[in-house]
């Protein structure tokens, strides 16, 4: 009984310790943001087009079969009431408010974030991080601040693409596939959306970039530097981005109801 107690101690302690290690490296990474938007503002805009353009494939895709099974279970179950044209808001409304923002920070985690994981972990394996601070080089300010800037610029983007490419997914298939009238269908979405809707998607999705981006960077420059610390802080850099997004999305629902 006394060793359980002790191990729950010593991973309370340890929990402690890492989260507040967490916190005063995402304040590092606040407090060298605006220089580095100021002076490197190029490499900011490179990382947004490694983490942001180069995950439009994956987003517009998910987004346009999202759309469609969001279409498919709103029209049936519409079609009970007799109210098939309210079968774009539906969609509407769990897109922008909901799924577009969730949706696509976990893919983002996925696609992106691991990406910047294990290149940072793999610059850390090789001692480049270290040859920076021999070189007089901050390492946190020179590789991941822009990394960092480049994933919570682009997250609140890919949302709206995910949310725009999913609202045409479902409009094909209410319209084209169930014949639902076309200017019923967004005239709907038109009378019921509004700019409460679309901030709420906007406030998710930024909330969401600061999380999906800080958890990457800081996995991967606290990785262990071996080929197997580095595959398992891809592995964390997902399963904690996943369930923080979840976390957050609860409570700023529940702030804004």
């Amino acid at each position: 009984m006394t060793r359980v107690l002790r191990d729950i101690r010593n991973n309370l302690v340890e929990f402690v310790r890492t989260f507040g290690a967490f916190q005063l490296f995402f304040l590092r990474l606040l407090r060298h943001s605006p220089a580095i938007l100021g002076t490197r503002f190029g490499l900011v805009i490179k990382q947004v087009y490694n983490t942001g353009a180069l995950s439009l494939v994956i987003i517009m895709v998910c987004g346009l079969f999202v759309g469609g099974v969001l279409a498919l279970q709103a029209y049936s179950n519409m079609a009970v009431f007799n109210a098939e044209d309210w079968t774009g808001v539906a969609a509407h409304q769990v897109l922008v408010k909901e799924l577009g923002p969730v949706m696509t920070a976990i893919l983002f985690a996925a696609r992106a974030g691991t990406a910047l994981t294990s290149e940072i972990g793999l610059m850390k394996a090789t001692d480049q991080l270290s040859a920076m601070e021999m070189m007089a080089v901050n390492p946190v300010r020179r590789e991941l601040v822009p990394r960092f800037l480049g994933g919570v610029i682009a997250m609140p983007f890919l949302a709206a693409i995910f949310s725009a490419v999913g609202l045409f997914g479902a409009h094909v298939v209410g319209v084209e596939l169930f014949q639902v009238d076309v200017g019923s269908f967004w005239q709907q979405i038109q009378l019921i959306a509004e700019s409460e809707d679309v901030n709420e998607g906007i406030i998710k999705s930024v909330v969401f970039g600061f999380a999906a981006s800080v958890i990457a960077v800081w996995e991967g420059y606290n990785a262990m530097p071996t080929a197997e610390g580095v595959g398992r802080a891809t592995t964390r850099t997902v399963v904690i981005t996943a369930i923080s997004i979840l976390v957050f999305d609860f409570m700023i629902t529940a702030a804004l109801i």
